[in-house]
């Protein structure tokens, strides 16, 4: 064992998400006493590398087998031998699932580390239902694992009843954000491409954009607001062109707004009057977090645990997944009453600085890592 801590993380993609964003924040809450190397299964996908500080020992390997195809054998056998080396191996998501069988098939053959694995949610082709034969292979993947960590009550249901994880492998842990620093009101000018103009109101979204996010639900709902309410999304993905197209269809063209991602959400986020999501698929989106932390009301459909997520005062605005009827109509009642806003806001920072302070969060993982390595925690 080296003196220094060696992790592999295995994602399918390494681009900006909630999961590679609480991956960097990790990797640079552990400090450069640990080494990482970072595979991303898709070539190229690496956008979230400049979340992590250049003080930290990182690798990204090319020359990784690859994540997909056919598990056969020798496929699978190829894959483990490429994980040994580490003291600790962190596999992500549906799109790592080969890596995870390779860890139960191989560990002994190739001595590998100890694997802890992480769900945060579901692709496009599970979000309304899961599919049994990857339920069927999970259950046989995870056979060997250290532990499997979900950052969602529903998920870590989910583990329980349809994965058949025992109550000591599964590890529920609340995703969470530096709170204090989302309190802050940005200025009007914040961003270099985009200023908010006297007068306008911003109904915002962080997240890819991509087809299970539904962006489309909410430039038709903006289409029903007044003039003065713009809709900002922070994110890249293959769905820009599309809404774009649909928003000039309508007639909002101008009202429609897509600056790309944006690294320090808590620079920007608290330029928004309304926070609002439309995806078919959530579990525990960490943009609604930082919306609340930002002191923002939240519109949002009732997946994953977001209705448990913010305030009780805000719950009347999450609404059933897939009804886009009843979205537009809680932002049309929020667009019309600041006052409501106003108060949602306040409960929801209140709730997000006691409950989802990045601290603790830093601290589970920690824990849970070291405990898996058999390493004393460091001081």
């Amino acid at each position: 064992m080296s003196s220094r801590p060696r992790l592999l993380h295995i994602h399918s993609t390494f681009d900006p998400g909630g999961k590679e964003l609480r991956c960097a924040r990790l990797i640079d809450a552990f400090g450069p006493q640990v080494e990482h190397t970072i595979v991303s299964a898709t070539p190229g996908a690496l956008g979230a590398r400049s979340a992590i500080s250049p003080r930290i020992p990182v690798s990204y390997p090319q020359d990784f087998p690859p994540l997909t195809g056919m598990p056969t054998f020798g496929r699978l056998r190829r894959i483990a031998a490429a994980m040994a080396g580490h003291d600790l191996i962190l596999t992500y998501n549906w799109g790592a699932m080969d890596a995870v069988m390779a860890h139960t098939l191989y560990a002994d053959l190739h001595k590998l580390a100890p694997l802890i694995h992480h769900e945060d949610g579901f692709n496009e082709d599970e979000a309304t239902r899961l599919k049994k034969r990857r339920n069927w292979y999970r259950r046989l993947a995870l056979g060997r694992a250290a532990a499997l960590v979900v950052p969602s009550r529903r998920l870590e249901q989910v583990a329980r009843d349809v994965w058949d994880q025992p109550p000591h492998r599964s590890h529920y842990i609340a995703n969470g954000i530096p709170t204090e620093a989302f309190g802050k009101k940005p200025r009007a000018s914040a961003l270099p491409t985009l200023i908010k103009r006297k007068g306008e109101f911003w109904i915002g979204s962080l997240g890819g954009l991509r087809q299970v996010k539904r962006y489309d639900r909410l430039v038709r709902a903006v289409a029903t607001l007044p003039d003065a309410w713009q809709l900002v999304i922070f994110g890249e993905g293959p769905e820009r062109e599309q809404l774009t197209t649909l928003a000039t269809s309508l007639g909002i063209e101008h009202r429609l707004h897509l600056p790309g991602f944006v690294a320090k959400p808590e620079q920007v986020i608290g330029l928004f009057d309304i926070f609002a999501l439309s995806s078919d698929s959530e579990q525990f989106p960490i943009s609604v977090v930082e919306a609340m932390a930002a002191r923002l009301p939240v519109v949002a459909p009732d997946a994953g645990d977001i209705a448990d997520m913010v305030a009780s005062e805000n719950r009347p605005y999450v609404t059933p997944v897939g009804d886009e009827a009843a979205l537009a109509k809680a932002l049309q009642v929020l667009a019309s009453d600041p006052a409501e806003r106003v108060a949602l806001g306040a409960v929801n920072r209140e709730k997000a600085c006691k409950a989802y302070d990045e601290d603790h969060m830093i601290d589970r993982y920690r824990r849970l890592y070291w405990a898996a390595m058999g390493r004393e925690l460091p001081l």
